[in-house]
């Protein structure tokens, strides 16, 4: 098996080749709503061809995306030039999980991928934080059900808000400042975007496991995460795989059903 993984969220977009055995490549693009399939083959293909590799190798495709305009593409991109019929989360791939919250319809695609993988690896109950555009954090019960979560501004967003609602505020590189007072405008925004991301982060995990009542694993995941790591001791681990190891799940429980 040859599996592409497709993983869309609203900054960027990552395809992944997995051979079976372990994952072999990995791209990240920009995300743009109106991409074709067209242009996402050409693209594709001069990087596939860099690793040996062409579509007719793939014999899988499955794809999770939160931006449903572009999932028609990304649809016609499996079936024109690979000739196959991709899973697509949230549409025709059994995801094996509980889905507990009001209007399970609702939950994104990013959301319950991620729970998947988290599940395999981590002891639940598990709080699971995504940093991307928004910074979501996820519960996953013991038994591997998605419970519901918070959603909070991402903090791209947040810092890219500042500098376009302040004139006199310029944009600035996310990263830990050496103190937290700040004695200049620069460092008083990257203090107050990093160690203000710190204290939503602690407080939020605060809160959950307070309501909860039980003792629950953090893992943090996504784009920008890693900025945070060695910064506190309320995240557990740090594991930049949890996407596409639910990804490769999913695909399994859904190949093995189908057998």
């Amino acid at each position: 098996m040859m599996l592409l993984a497709i993983e869309q969220g609203n900054t960027n977009t990552m395809f992944a080749i997995h051979d079976g055995q372990s994952w072999i490549a990995q791209w990240r693009s920009a995300t743009e709503s109106t991409r074709t399939a067209d242009e996402y083959v050409v693209w594709l293909s001069q990087l596939l061809s860099m690793q040996g590799l062409g579509f007719r190798a793939i014999d899988a495709c499955i794809i999770s995306s939160v931006v449903p305009q572009s999932i028609f593409n990304l649809r016609n991109l499996s079936r024109r030039y690979l000739n196959v019929e991709p899973l697509v989360i949230g549409e025709n791939a059994k995801l094996g999980v509980d889905v507990r919250i009001e209007k399970p319809s609702e939950a994104g695609a990013d959301r319950l991928v991620n729970a998947v993988g988290a599940n395999m690896v981590y002891p639940g109950p598990l709080i699971v934080i995504d940093s991307g555009t928004a910074t979501t954090f996820d519960i996953v019960a013991a038994d591997g059900a998605f419970e519901g979560g918070i959603i909070a501004p991402g903090i791209n967003l947040s810092m890219q808000a500042l500098h376009e609602a302040a004139a006199k505020l310029p944009r600035i590189a996310i990263q830990r400042p050496a103190r937290v007072v700040g004695k200049d405008t620069v460092g008083a925004m990257q203090s107050g975007v990093f160690w203000g991301y710190i204290a939503l982060i602690e407080g939020l995990i605060t809160r959950i496991k307070a309501e909860r009542a039980e003792p629950m694993t953090v893992v943090a995941t996504g784009g920008v995460a890693s900025l945070f790591e060695g910064a506190t001791d309320s995240i557990d681990h740090f594991d930049p795989d949890l996407t596409i190891r639910g990804l490769l799940e999913i695909h399994r429980r859904n190949t093995i059903s189908e057998t």
